[in-house]
């Protein structure tokens, strides 16, 4: 019935044209149904259309986000990065007027940067970190000058138990006062003191690994095994401080070890002794084949109580006696300082110290230095100071004995 109502329909809208033919209900209906499929096309066309507006949209936006946070991730990392790792370092500006009072000719009046020092660090984890301290000494070192570029630490350590440490690498030797503490406003006078600069001798660095940590309240130990000394017996070297290899393609036949206990359990005071075993500071390399064993013992105290603080330390080299064979009483080296000093206020301090010294111990004759210096820190802050001090020197017969003022600028961040 629906179907012949629909028919008459079309005939009536198409009875105003006669010259035109009239289809028939068949087709008709076959007209009605390939429009409708035709809309029906159109229709899914238009939905597939719509989704991938959609897609499209979505990537758009996803593509947005992505180039918003781009920066700010890049930014991120680096704030990160800066968080987690620390720059810092040193330098010293030395004068020195001294005269020759052995009646050579070694009169010294010179200016020097004597050092500038950088140091890098960085922290991966609450547990591992990375230290390394870069020096150039003497301002100038290429064309022949008397400076040297060092690395004088790198190193990884490791956090291996609660109060306990481990590290690898390039690292300075745990021994003396001033020979892991030695930037310029941690100490008074221009220069190290002789003791530790001759004897231990500072700055002393090696490679190797070591453990250190806190076995009760206030006492500390330190153990490391090391490269050693190595003293050329062709050479005819015998000072300690000659024998330092500086990790830079150092000799490893014949390595050392260190151990140290410090104690500061008490406010204001430090107790520390040290002890050193190198079986051959040849380092199996002398013509004659001996073997000369090495070892070190230091002891030091350090104590400050409002503005008075003291300073003494104590070292012994004892090598075995074939050392005679490269220069006679270097079996035995020694050196002692005692350092009373005064602070005034946050800004000037006072101090004299009274040290001796022998890198040929073990001679019957007189080779011992002695000296005495007197002078005064200003610190302009806490970590920048100016130094002024006089230092009178006496010397064994036929070597330099030097006496005179000493200037120096120093700093550290």
């Amino acid at each position: 019935m629906k179907k012949h109502l629909l028919a008459l329909s079309i005939a009536g809208l198409c009875a105003g044209n006669l010259n035109a033919a009239t289809p028939s209900v068949e087709e008709m209906w076959e007209i009605i149904q390939q429009q409708q499929s035709e809309i029906q096309r159109l229709k899914s066309q238009l939905t597939k259309t719509d989704e991938r507006l959609e897609v499209a949209e979505v990537k758009v936006e996803a593509t947005a986000d992505a180039v918003e946070k781009a920066p700010s991730q890049k930014y991120e990392k680096l704030a990160d990065w800066v968080e987690k790792t620390s720059i810092g370092g040193y330098g010293e500006i030395h004068y020195n007027n001294q005269d020759d009072e052995s009646g050579g000719n070694n009169d010294k009046d010179e200016i020097d940067l004597h050092r500038f020092v950088l140091f890098f660090g960085h922290q991966f984890n609450d547990k591992v970190r990375f230290f390394s301290e870069l020096e150039v000494e003497h301002s100038l070192t290429g064309g022949g000058g008397p400076g040297e570029v060092e690395l004088e630490q790198a190193y990884i350590e490791w956090d291996f138990a609660a109060n306990h440490r481990a590290k690898a690498g390039v690292f300075l030797i745990p021994v003396g006062i001033l020979n892991e503490t030695h930037e310029p406003d941690t100490f008074y006078g221009t220069e190290r003191n002789s003791v530790e600069k001759n004897i231990i001798p500072a700055t002393w660095w090696e490679a190797g690994a070591g453990i250190n940590g806190e076995i009760a309240p206030g006492l500390n130990y330190d153990l490391a095994f090391h490269s050693g000394l190595f003293i050329d017996a062709g050479a005819g070297d015998y000072k300690i401080r000659d024998g330092r290899q500086k990790a830079a393609e150092a000799k490893a036949d014949d390595p050392a070890f260190t151990a140290r206990l410090k104690y500061t359990g008490i406010q204001g005071l430090e107790l520390a002794a040290t002890l050193q075993y190198q079986t051959d500071v040849y380092q199996s390399e002398n013509f004659n084949g001996d073997e000369i064993d090495a070892t070190l013992f230091e002891a030091h105290a350090a104590y400050q109580n409002g503005p008075f603080a003291l300073r003494a330390l104590y070292a012994h080299w004892d090598l075995d006696d074939g050392i005679n064979s490269v220069k006679s009483g270097a079996d035995e080296q020694e050196g002692f300082y005692i350092e009373p000093s005064f602070r005034l206020n946050d800004k000037l301090g006072f101090f004299a110290r009274y040290s001796e010294w022998d890198n040929q111990a073990g001679a019957s004759n007189d080779t011992e230095y002695d000296q005495l210096d007197l002078g005064l820190n200003y610190w302009l802050t806490p970590h920048v100071v100016f130094k002024l001090d006089y230092q009178d020197q006496d010397a064994p017969n036929g070597k330099t004995e030097l006496d005179g003022v000493n200037l120096g600028l120093g700093w550290s961040f």
